[in-house]
């Protein structure tokens, strides 16, 4: 995820993949019943809210019918915002909803995911959505059939390649994602699922070592010493540490490394959990006592840097700094407390790929 300013005053509220993907299922079936075009359908949230949403294409026969939806993520800057999502439904003989992956939707090919393998990539809150909105138009109008859908996403597969989906076996597309209907701006909701998802992933692939890293770069650096692990291994928690290491902590996870690079390992060490540049700033004060503790004294000179990249300009990097080992430990400190149970070890990642292992006290 790329770092955007959180915009000024009042966010707006979007709606998830899954709700467009039920907005375009229930537009389509309506036309077929109504032999007219649809415009706008209304979607019942799991929430207990009714969502309008505009339908962007709509076109049907006696008994198919192809439409879409324009998803809107509101103020949250998701992959699929402005994605076009939609369905293709057939009245089937058979008298049930059966889920096809379309164009650009993904397939499960690992186990730990919420799904079969062979199935495709439509979360169970989607799916519950979908069926509901078709279960009731067909009861209200006595229609004896079943429904086949076949969910799309317009470059889908394009977009797909911008989320983690290949790592934990989602492929060839999107998940159709959603719990609430909505998405909350800079929730960050569906990178949440994302880390959660792959930790299922390599548990139910029996890992019992992560390899959590805050993105590709900082894995790529420290993936070399841990090439005896697949690649479902390596979790990628970007601003959402905290996040990650609760869902580690409720898991059997037995042995994890930790990749960081100095920035996030400052606000870390801070004890900051939630290391986006929108929300954390790093704390002058705090590294300033570090240093004193090391025998750094010039506070003038911390108290100048724009970045906490920059330390690196006072303090060498290498592996028996005392002032990045003191980062280091607390970072630890932050880190253990939430993952008791394991065994936990962390790297510091100089930008040009260096490593500071830390050395436990």
């Amino acid at each position: 995820m790329g770092l955007r300013k959180v915009p000024e005053g009042p966010l707006r509220e979007g709606f998830t993949t899954g709700t467009s993907a039920t907005a375009a299922a229930k537009s389509g079936l309506m036309a077929i019943i109504h032999q007219k075009k649809i415009n706008t359908v209304s979607v019942h949230l799991p929430i207990d809210k009714v969502l309008e949403i505009p339908i962007h294409h709509c076109e049907f026969t006696e008994n198919t019918a192809k439409c879409s939806v324009i998803k809107d993520a509101g103020d949250d800057p998701d992959v699929t915002n402005g994605a076009e999502i939609g369905c293709i439904l057939k009245l089937t003989q058979e008298k049930e909803i059966q889920f096809i992956a379309g164009e650009g939707v993904g397939t499960v090919t690992l186990k730990g995911l919420e799904l079969a393998i062979g199935e495709p990539a439509i979360n169970p809150v989607p799916r519950k959505m979908i069926t509901s909105a078709i279960q009731k138009l067909l009861h209200d109008y006595d229609l004896e059939c079943g429904v086949s859908v076949t969910v799309y996403v317009t470059d889908g597969k394009k977009l797909a390649k911008r989320t983690l989906n290949e790592r934990v076996g989602i492929m060839n597309g999107l998940s159709i994602l959603g719990t609430s209907g909505i998405v909350k701006p800079y929730s960050s909701s569906s990178y949440i699922a994302s880390i959660e998802q792959g930790i299922d992933v390599a548990i139910a692939n029996n890992i019992s070592e992560l390899v959590i890293n805050s993105g590709a770069r900082s894995e790529k650096y420290l993936s070399n010493k841990f090439n005896h692990l697949p690649e479902y291994a390596f979790i990628h928690y970007g601003n959402w540490i905290g996040e990650t290491l609760t869902k580690i902590n409720k898991s059997p996870i037995k042995k994890v490394s930790i990749g960081i690079m100095l920035g996030k390992a400052v606000k870390l060490a801070g004890g900051v959990t939630d290391t986006h540049s929108c929300v954390s700033s790093w704390n002058k004060d705090f590294v300033v006592d570090l240093a004193r503790q090391v025998g750094f004294y010039e506070a003038d000179k911390i108290k100048e840097l724009n970045m906490a990249g920059r330390l690196i300009e006072l303090f060498d990097f290498e592996q028996n700094s005392p002032f990045f080992q003191l980062l280091l430990e607390h970072c630890y400190q932050h880190t253990h407390t939430k993952i008791k149970q394991v065994e936990l070890t962390i790297y510091l990642i100089h930008k040009n790929g260096t490593l500071i292992k830390h050395i436990k006290k």
